[in-house]
């Protein structure tokens, strides 16, 4: 495909159209990003091209319309000198000149509108691929945030499997029970010296509460 033919179809092409009928739009707009740098790199390269050869057509013409000037002069001073031979091989040499200048005054005016034409397109194409760039952008964008969103829903499936939950059941079972076998460390062992004194020591004084509450009693059924 030559270089014309695919900057036609890159510049007229629907980049969502073409992005929203793929299958992969990513692999696509990769290929498309590669494609308008390709063509972007022959395209400066073919306007250097033409810019170079406009130089030197100008130094060409430069160098016939002063050379047709010479010999001009030249054919002036055979004329002065009575020599019409020479003169007329002179105007011939000045018409030759003058005829290569307008060759070449053509070829700058072609080598311009080609100019203008490369540029042109450059700038299209830039902004095609400025474009492209900020899709691709987009689409990485939201390529990572399907891939974790994808990520949190398979971990909610997988949290939510009754095997799952059996599981925590289980280790809240086993939880419990080693709760209950830590309260029944110490059941059925004999209270220390301490707490026996302790637990008489508050006997006596609810004897003694008792015995007061009968007193009490008594007096009023007296």
């Amino acid at each position: 495909m030559g270089i014309f033919t695919r900057l036609s179809d890159i510049i007229s092409s629907n980049l969502n159209a073409m992005l929203d009928k793929a299958e992969d739009p990513e692999k696509l707009i990769r290929l498309m990003i590669q494609e308008m740098e390709d063509t972007l790199v022959e395209i400066k390269a073919s306007c250097a091209g033409v810019m170079a050869t406009k130089k030197k057509a100008q130094r060409e013409l430069q160098e016939a319309l002063t050379r047709a000037s010479q010999w001009g002069e030249k054919a002036q001073l055979a004329v002065n000198k009575g020599r019409e031979d020479l003169a007329r091989e002179a105007l011939l040499e000045k018409r030759r000149y003058r005829d290569r200048a307008s060759a070449l005054e053509k070829e700058m005016a072609h080598c311009e509108a080609l100019i203008e034409q490369y540029q042109a397109d450059m700038t299209q194409l830039e902004d095609k691929l400025s474009a492209a760039r900020e899709k691709q952008r987009i689409l990485i964008q939201r390529h990572i945030h399907a891939q974790r969103k994808k990520r949190a829903q398979q971990e909610i499936r997988r949290f939510d499997t009754s095997d799952t939950l059996i599981r925590f059941a289980q280790f809240e079972n086993r939880i419990e029970r080693m709760e209950a076998e830590a309260d029944l460390v110490n059941f059925g062992r004999k209270p220390p010296l301490e707490d026996e004194f302790a637990r008489l020591a508050g006997d006596d004084e609810i004897e003694k509460e008792l015995a007061t509450l009968k007193e009490a009693s008594m007096k009023k059924a007296e």
